[in-house]
């Protein structure tokens, strides 16, 4: 898409339902702030009004901005002698395995590997800081409670382990980065670290300053208002909660058997099993952010070192966790055949196609469900995306993926209008029956699923 200079104005991207809410746009100016919206999510905001002026960085820096760079090219640019693939990016190496050095797989969601990077990059000198998100104490005043943080030793590094599906943003460690000078790695999502490396290329001094990058696969971005749904269905007040463990680590356990924990201002706390939960199943997409419908990223491909979940048995029944790694830069390889080496690290090597399969939903949602819902959304600002609009799949895909998308919108409106008219079961009547028939579509393979391709695909031209 060609734009004329000075190019989007932040509010086109909000508009469009494209901002994630990353931050590098209000880390180019101190009158720049970003504050939540009424879903939940973190976006563009600040008394000057800058979020409606055309600005020719912000379009260059916005990781869903049609005039950035795509995930290919900068890629390709960063990586040049890494074999390229479709799915998962460039990559020169792939295991699978976690960290035997104590402390570290138990500390982590899954095998550890994102911590013992970052503390390995600090102990060998090779960076001064570790940008990565951390617990934020919720008496701020912002309701925030997670934030991206520079930590510079061990210790704080370990406050930063677990996963944490909470909007953060990176504006003021961006800005710590351009005023201290050092050497940084930066721990993020795809879309995250795709903005630091399309930040990078428009300030020297973060091109300069910023020397590694270590991203998480990832699934799509919550809103802040699934932890005050999980609250109320664990009859907890959601103004109480002063934190949250996403996944709660039992060993006695599938890896992918989730269990949230709260603590509670008044010191108690609640627990339960993710599948208790409306929003239980994840890839029903229950408060995502709608930018996350027009990603095509799910590995990382921009980050020197990119690190998942192996959702493979026999690793996802192993509820210590196990990593599935891919490694894009020369020097990331080093350092993790080194720690291989000397017994650091239990790694497995796999090829390109084992990662795939261990990220197979989210591809599939990444790639084929984006080709869907590009031939059929018409959005303000298109998005130019690496997947060409399609509509060739079998009708009761096309069925899940227009599920999700309502599931991701209504979830927001439903649970904003029950909270206005203070009715919570009203939210929790309608997912739970959002949910029954996302499960219908999605995993019925009986009588059930049986009649549902009849009625969708009669002439039996395709399955799912």
């Amino acid at each position: 898409m060609a734009l004329a200079q000075p190019g989007l104005a932040p509010v086109e991207i909000v508009r469009s339902g494209l901002c994630i809410g990353c931050g590098a746009c209000a880390a180019l100016a101190p009158e720049r702030r970003m504050d939540w919206d009424l879903d939940g999510f973190l976006k563009p905001a600040g008394r000057s009004g800058w979020q409606h002026r055309p600005n020719a960085d912000f379009t260059r820096i916005c990781p869903f901005s049609p005039a950035a760079a795509d995930e290919d090219a900068i890629a390709g640019r960063l990586f040049p002698q890494a074999a390229a693939d479709p799915l998962i990016g460039r990559h020169v190496a792939n295991y699978v395995g976690h960290v035997a050095q104590d402390g570290f797989r138990a500390r982590g969601s899954s095998g550890g590997l994102v911590s013992w990077i970052a503390a390995e990059l600090l102990r060998r000198g090779l960076v001064d800081g570790v940008a990565h998100v951390v617990p934020r104490a919720p008496d701020e005043g912002d309701g925030r409670l997670f934030a991206y943080r520079i930590s510079r030793d061990a210790a704080g590094l370990n406050e930063g382990a677990k996963s944490r599906y909470h909007p953060v943003e990176l504006s003021a460690v961006l800005r710590e980065i351009e005023a201290v000078p050092g050497r940084y790695a930066v721990v993020g999502i795809p879309c995250f670290i795709k903005a630091v490396n399309l930040a990078r290329g428009e300030r020297p001094v973060l091109a300069e300053r910023i020397t590694h990058t270590i991203g998480l696969f990832c699934g799509h971005m919550k809103s802040r208002h699934m932890v005050s749904s999980f609250a109320r269905q664990m009859d907890a007040v959601p103004g109480a909660v002063t934190a949250v463990d996403y996944r709660l680590k039992n060993p006695d356990r599938p890896a992918n058997w989730y269990t949230a924990h709260l603590s509670l201002g008044d010191g108690s706390s609640r627990q339960r099993d993710w599948w208790h939960l409306v929003e239980g199943d994840w890839g029903a997409g229950f408060f995502m952010n709608s930018a996350c419908n027009f990603c095509d990223d799910v590995t990382a491909e921009t980050a020197d070192i990119a690190l998942g979940d192996a959702w493979l048995e026999p690793w996802s029944s192993d509820g210590r966790g196990t990593n599935v790694v891919v490694v894009r830069s020369s020097q990331m390889a080093d350092l993790v055949r080194e720690g291989i080496a000397v017994g650091t690290l239990a790694l497995d090597p796999v090829d390109a196609d084992f990662v795939r399969r261990t990220q197979a939903a989210g591809l599939r949602q990444r790639r084929e469900g984006l080709a869907w819902r590009l031939a059929t959304t018409r959005l303000p600002v298109p998005p130019r995306k690496r997947v060409a609009p399609s509509r060739d799949m079998p009708a009761r895909r096309k069925l899940i993926y227009a599920m999700r998308r309502a599931i991701s919108r209504w979830s927001l409106r439903v649970y904003r209008l029950a909270q206005w008219l203070g009715t919570p079961v009203l939210y929790r009547l309608w997912g739970r029956a959002a949910l029954a028939t996302y499960h219908g579509l999605a995993y019925s393979r009986g009588p059930l699923g049986r009649m549902v391709d009849r009625l969708l695909d009669p002439k039996g031209t395709g399955r799912d």
